[in-house]
């Protein structure tokens, strides 16, 4: 594949680059600017609701 010959949406300096996007320089600011740290989140099981009865079609008369 050919490099596409395009200006950057965010800094607007032509880049000549495969995928549309920001340039290198744009990309490696904003991973140093948003990225995060990886945090380990816990959940609580799941509990089904007490209003509903697991056979509630099958009781009706």
């Amino acid at each position: 594949m050919d490099p596409l010959t395009f200006t950057c949406p965010r800094c607007g300096e032509t880049v000549a680059a495969r995928f549309y996007g920001p340039c290198d320089a744009c990309r490696e600011a904003l991973r140093a600017e948003v990225a995060g740290e990886a945090r380990d989140v816990e959940v609580a099981a799941y509990e089904p609701k007490m209003n509903v009865t697991p056979n509630a079609v099958a009781l009706k008369e």
